[in-house]
């Protein structure tokens, strides 16, 4: 994205991919864009602890450490960054895939890495929907040891990472939302659908 450096003036929203291009296919493989530097990267086998006492805000301003915000419900977090055409690319997707928990034990949410305005304006009408966490100094994200965004991450009770993948690679998505729904007892999005993009690499989660 050389030609839109990060800056608190850019942010791409989700008509991006409408106007610009989401990722495309060469026959049935991605293009040569998408297969350079770092794969989707996905975690799982032994929890990954996160500090508990870490602060998490809400879009609405309401801050609470990560512990009490996991004290009754698992989060089913999708981390995005409302400065990159690639997070934009994959909100309806996760939007999709989150949907599916809303009736699940667990709290199906966005991690923004802007400030309360920022991420209104990225989230749009999704804000009144879900729940929103904003990250402007991508504190969170550092506590979860993320990589690459968008990041699709499953936070247990402890508090501590049961799965993620960063990046955009469908298996490994798919993957995650096989074990939170197994851990809740629910039924599991279908990933990819027709309407997903194609596998693309993410960006660097702390900007």
């Amino acid at each position: 994205m050389a030609d839109h450096p990060r800056s608190t003036t850019y942010r791409p929203s989700r008509a991006h991919w409408a106007t610009t291009g989401a990722p495309q296919l060469i026959g049935n493989r991605p293009t040569a864009a998408l297969r350079r530097g770092r794969r989707a990267a996905y975690r799982s086998a032994v929890p990954i602890d996160v500090a508990g006492d870490v602060q998490v805000a809400t879009i609405n301003g309401d801050s609470r450490s990560l512990a009490e915000w996991t004290t009754n419900f698992h989060l089913a977090m999708v981390v995005v960054d409302p400065f990159t055409y690639e997070s934009s690319w994959i909100l309806d997707t996760a939007v999709r895939i989150l949907r599916v928990y809303a009736e699940a034990d667990c709290r199906p949410c966005f991690v923004v890495t802007g400030t309360e305005a920022e991420a209104k304006q990225f989230m749009g009408k999704l804000a009144r929907e879900f729940l929103i966490f904003v990250d402007p100094e991508r504190t969170f994200v550092k506590a979860m040891d993320l990589e690459t965004l968008p990041a699709f991450v499953h936070m247990n009770l402890a508090p501590a990472i049961e799965t993620k993948a960063e990046g955009w690679e469908p298996a490994e998505w798919r993957a995650v939302a096989e074990r939170l729904a197994l851990v809740m007892s629910w039924r599991r999005p279908n990933i990819p659908v027709a309407q997903d993009p194609v596998p693309f690499v993410g960006t660097p989660a702390l900007g």
